[in-house]
């Protein structure tokens, strides 16, 4: 049961609220001043504090400062009948949670508790996960090149504010990426709050994002907030953005502007302290010309861009990256060459989501402590299914168009494998006319075809 502290000399007023939140199960105790409320604070384990800003002994904005120093855990919402703007703004930035005027509103004295609350929750839960799955820069999984690039752009733009653009396919782990900020960052106790742009309908979009007043429409029975608004003080992910509407992108970028919200009906204009990283799969500077996605806003949110590189491009971290969710399942599983070999050659079209279901299987599924090849191949629904064997087909290998973006070991392998799997075809997959024809001992050809995942013709050593 959420416990509940009013400081307020007005013996009516605490009488009252007393009454309705009681009413509500909530666990009440009353103080006239904020000395003795302070008092109670040391005693008892306090949820959410109703704060009078004119109190006598300490005035209630020195309390508060008190209260969110030494208890940053407990919400304090400020109540006055003297309030002002300059005031309400004031007390915010000092950390309440919000400012109620005289005479109040017991129906927004219940909404703005049960909000409160629920905020008090989440950043509970947060912290929770924080200490079970304590994320660092370094806890993105992988060895590749550009796994480490990823690593050092995380921890390079986790030191700032400014705003950041993650591109990648579906499955490639933005939102990974993008946690991985937060965590790293300064913000990492105050919310993380996530928003897929693609799966809320565009006539809820902006009362999800901004919240809304009550009876602003047909089903607003009561004042909500917006994700902006819970995202306070932290960060708001705004996945898949390519898919927002227009009029919602113009209304994200006042807001970046200004660092102002209106709720969606209201007036009141509410000051936001909030980190943006967007994530998209989309091409948006060829939406940008197409009309499709705001160019202003596209810049505004291109600060610092990372690319999440789909699997395909960084095979080598498949190994270490199912270790890993085998390992979080509790599970170990050692991978046979044959394993390996179809790692590497399937075409993983889901990225690391589709990876991360495969674990699962793995964990559910099969029995052994080691799996082979045809194993593997049952469980990702492909038996039978064999890498491209270009020395049977004689297709004619192609040298990765990307190759002269790579790094120089990535250039060089990937040049190194183009040139054995075409030297492979020209003889016929014959290993040691290849290796004779190359100028190389076979076991060192036989070395390579292992290390690149090329597949021959049946060995016919001559």
């Amino acid at each position: 049961m959420p416990s509940i502290l009013i400081i307020d000399d007005e013996p009516g007023i605490r009488v009252t609220l007393a009454s309705v939140l009681e009413d509500e199960k909530y666990k009440v105790f009353t103080s006239e001043d904020a000395l003795a409320g302070i008092e109670t604070l040391k005693r008892e384990v306090i949820d959410l504090v109703f704060l009078d800003v004119l109190l006598p002994k300490l005035g209630g904005i020195k309390a508060l400062e008190q209260i969110r120093k030494e208890w940053s855990v407990t919400e304090v919402v400020m109540i006055s009948g003297h309030a002002n703007i300059e005031m309400a703004v004031n007390a915010v930035k000092l950390g309440a949670f919000d400012f109620l005027e005289k005479p109040l509103s017991l129906d927004k004295v219940l909404t703005v508790c049960r909000n409160a609350l629920a905020i008090k929750k989440l950043r509970e839960e947060n912290k929770t996960l924080k200490k079970i799955y304590g994320f660092k820069s370094e806890d993105i999984i992988g060895t590749s090149m550009v796994v480490r690039n990823i690593r050092e752009a995380v921890k390079q733009a986790a030191a700032s504010d400014a705003r950041i653009l993650i591109t990648g396919e579906n499955g490639s782990g933005k939102e990974v990426i993008a946690r991985a900020i937060h965590l790293c960052s300064a913000r990492a106790d105050n919310p993380f709050i996530d928003v897929n742009c693609a799966a809320i309908p565009e006539t809820l979009i902006e009362s999800e994002l901004f919240g809304h007043e009550k009876g602003a429409f047909t089903d607003a029975v009561s004042t909500r907030k917006g994700r902006f608004e819970l995202a306070h003080g932290g960060t708001l992910f705004l996945d898949e953005i390519g898919d927002m509407s227009l009029s919602a992108q113009a209304k994200v970028l006042r807001v970046i502007q200004e660092q102002k919200i209106e709720r969606v009906g209201g007036e009141k204009t509410i000051e936001t302290d909030v980190r943006i990283i967007a994530a998209t799969n989309q091409d948006l500077e060829k939406a940008c010309k197409e009309g499709r996605f705001r160019q202003d806003l596209f810049f505004r949110l291109n600060v610092i861009p990372i690319h999440s590189p789909p699997l395909r491009e960084r095979k080598e971290d498949i190994p270490h990256l199912l270790c890993h969710f085998l390992k979080v399942l509790n599970k170990e599983i050692t991978l046979e060459s044959g394993a390996l070999e179809l790692l590497a050659s399937h075409d993983w079209q889901g990225n690391v989501r589709e990876l991360k279901n495969l674990a699962e299987r793995m964990a559910v599924m099969h029995q052994r402590n080691a799996i082979n090849g045809e194993e593997l191949g049952k469980l990702l629904n492909i038996r039978g299914k064999k890498p491209v064997n270009t020395a049977q087909t004689g297709t004619e290998p192609a040298l990765t168009s990307n190759i002269l973006e790579q790094n120089y070991n990535e250039a060089k392998d990937g040049f190194e494998k183009y040139y054995l799997e075409y030297q492979l075809l020209k003889n016929n997959g014959i290993i040691s006319r290849t290796a004779e024809a190359i100028g190389i001992y076979p076991s060192n050809l036989h070395a390579k075809i292992r290390k690149y995942g090329i597949t021959t013709a049946k060995n016919r050593e001559q």
